[in-house]
């Protein structure tokens, strides 16, 4: 089923500074789609604060409404960006803890459609890496994921969806279309090109020997003929979702270092990734070792779930306590 885009909630993080292009996107696929847009922050409160005496407690209460009143009118200056000139668009800001349930709270009592949210901490090497809010945002949230990573704007973008057609990593069956789907509709929408990527190991095992490593497992012809069932089975969906040959990335080898290298000999300005709740975070992605894709990737990232996904993060908000006494 593809993605129908009405309602598109910004979490914005960086109040001091305009994140311009997730704002910039939030506008450019709202205008597109025709959607309303929420921008939306949670104040950073301790989420239990012990103070000293009761004659404080309603002093404290006051700072915090007063941090609220202080980023609900950030947010209103962004709204009236030149970005969002012509499109519905209203702010929200609450201190609900911790961050990501927060986030995803908001999603689903605004019944959003998209989830936006930009990445921004980058290592001393230049990489970029996620906060521990991305990784349970890309678990645990329901609606579409989008993970501003680069400043690029989307002028006819190239779309890159990651399938795994043979389910090799447990992923439920229908997961493949949607991504698919829904890489379609952001191109669509976008007025830019969808494109397939599917990467697969080979069938043979290397043994180290002193001089050199030797292939230990299946023939030659045992080998071609999984090639072609791996390239057989990915022309079959590509087709079936009128993604012309050119388009189709089959590659052989380590998933996450393959689409990191696919990604930026494309171009790729979006890839759309499915993800499922594992125990543990090694296991977060389908086909690939999360940590490494999502670190490497500098384009932006869309995040899909199965369609029977159900998040864990329940609906009441929290409210921050202020405790009198030490």
């Amino acid at each position: 089923m593809a993605i129908r885009i009405r309602r598109i909630l910004v979490a914005i993080r960086d109040l001091h500074h305009p994140p311009r292009a997730e704002l910039r996107k939030a506008a450019q696929i709202a205008t597109a789609a025709q959607a309303a847009v929420e921008l939306f922050h949670v104040v950073d409160v301790p989420h239990r604060v012990n103070i000293g005496e009761k004659t404080l407690v309603a002093g404290a209460q006051a700072h915090v409404q007063a941090r609220i009143a202080t980023a609900q009118q950030r947010l209103l200056a962004f709204s009236r960006l030149p970005e969002f000139r012509k499109l519905t668009v209203t702010c929200h800001a609450n201190d609900d803890y911790p961050l990501h349930e927060a986030i995803i709270r908001r999603a689903q009592k605004r019944r959003a459609d998209l989830l936006i949210a930009a990445t921004r901490t980058r290592s001393l090497t230049g990489r970029w890496l996620l906060k521990n809010t991305d990784w349970e945002l890309i678990r645990q949230c329901p609606c579409p994921l989008l993970l501003v990573k680069s400043q690029r704007p989307y002028s006819k973008p190239v779309v890159l969806a990651c399938v795994d057609p043979f389910h090799a990593h447990s992923k439920p069956a229908d997961l493949d279309e949607r991504l698919l789907a829904g890489g379609e509709a952001m191109a669509r929408l976008l007025k830019g090109s969808l494109h397939a990527f599917h990467a697969y190991l080979p069938l043979a095992t290397y043994a180290p020997m002193p001089m050199a490593a030797t292939p230990i497992g299946p023939s030659i012809e045992m080998e071609k003929a999984h090639a072609r069932l791996q390239a057989g089975e990915l022309d079959r969906m590509a087709s079936a979702s009128g993604i012309p040959v050119s388009a189709r990335h089959l590659r052989v080898g380590v998933i996450a270092s393959e689409l990191c290298d696919t990604a930026k000999k494309a171009r790729a300005n979006i890839v759309v990734m499915g993800a499922v709740s594992r125990s543990t975070l090694g296991r977060l992605f389908v086909g690939s070792t999360a940590e490494n894709v999502l670190d490497e990737l500098t384009c932006d990232v869309l995040v899909l779930k199965p369609k029977r996904f159900q998040s864990k993060i329940g609906a009441r908000e929290y409210r921050h306590r202020f405790v009198p006494g030490g």
